[in-house]
């Protein structure tokens, strides 16, 4: 067993060295600064702990801070929401009892009928390390037929890293590919002991020279809003803006739903593609059940 935690280690060291002493509010002490970001005991004294106590927190000493003081850190550090949760998830659980193994996830037989039945926005479930857990048919259309790759394969971080095709269809790849990143490592963060987030981890790190360069930077990012710059093979280029919802009951489960910009020639194009990716009739090949759908996912989990 591991006698210091070296991911809340590395992250705490990264956030400190970028935190900004000038928005810190510290009083001035005349000393020079000849490293970036904040000092330890700077740190400490904002987050109103010692600094022997904040080291060893650095240091990844197996230490049991409450959350008002890892509230405190966060605050002392800037970090922002997804940082704050990610801090609180490289500690671990506060209470008695050990972790326990996360449940198989399955998007439910009504929110598969929801998705179905938007027609006019692409639509899609992400669930823990960014699997896409279920899509609608323009979704599928718009990015990618996800439903055509193994089930243990669906993840959209893994999509947009190692696939051509995601290369090709963003315009700004980059941005994109780091954010999937960023995700990722929010992601993996809240459960290190997932076997299936290890893998991934292994296997992009790998293949991937970006995934490894933006993985040791230690940034992570939750996607509640924003906007995707596409240059698709069928319509050509268009914006989309998505925003997530959490589904009651699983909030390991979110719910991405994209539009266009009404009157846009974005709004144009996801028209026209929703009108190429429709079934030539009503039950054609392109709709399935929700019911179909979860038998697809069980089979696939028995294999």
């Amino acid at each position: 067993m591991a006698t210091t935690n070296e991911e809340l280690a590395d992250f705490l060291r990264r956030a400190r060295a970028a935190a900004d002493p000038g928005r810190a509010g510290l009083p001035a002490d005349g000393r020079v600064r000849r490293v970036p970001g904040l000092r330890r005991e700077e740190v400490a004294f904002l987050a109103g702990v010692s600094t022997d106590y904040y080291t060893r927190l650095e240091q990844g000493r197996r230490i049991v801070p409450s959350a008002g003081v890892l509230d405190a850190v966060a605050r002392a550090l800037g970090l922002d929401g997804a940082g704050r949760t990610h801090l609180h998830h490289l500690v671990g659980p506060t209470g008695p009892g050990p972790r326990r193994a996360p449940a198989v996830q399955r998007v439910r037989p009504g929110i598969h009928q929801l998705l179905e039945s938007l027609d006019a926005q692409p639509a899609l479930v992400l669930g823990r390390r960014t699997d896409v857990l279920a899509s609608n048919r323009l979704a599928r259309a718009l990015f990618t037929d996800v439903e055509a790759v193994p089930r243990r394969q669906r993840s959209y971080a893994r999509w947009v890293l190692l696939s051509d095709q995601a290369r090709a269809l963003f315009l700004d790849w980059e941005v994109q590919a780091r954010a999937a990143v960023e995700s990722l490592r929010l992601e993996v963060g809240h459960d290190p002991d997932d076997r299936a987030g290890r893998e991934l981890v292994a296997e992009l790190s790998a293949s991937s020279p970006e995934f490894r360069t933006w993985w040791e930077e230690h940034r992570v990012h939750q996607r509640t809003f924003g906007s995707k710059r596409l240059r698709h093979p069928v319509v050509g280029d268009l914006t989309v803006e998505f925003e997530t919802l959490t589904l009651p009951g699983d909030p390991d489960q979110t719910l991405f739903l994209y539009t266009a910009e009404r009157g846009s020639t974005s709004e144009q194009a996801l028209r026209l593609l929703a009108s190429w990716a429709a079934p030539a009739t009503g039950a054609g090949p392109g709709r399935r059940s929700a019911e179909d759908g979860s038998a697809r996912e069980a089979a696939e989990e028995a294999t």
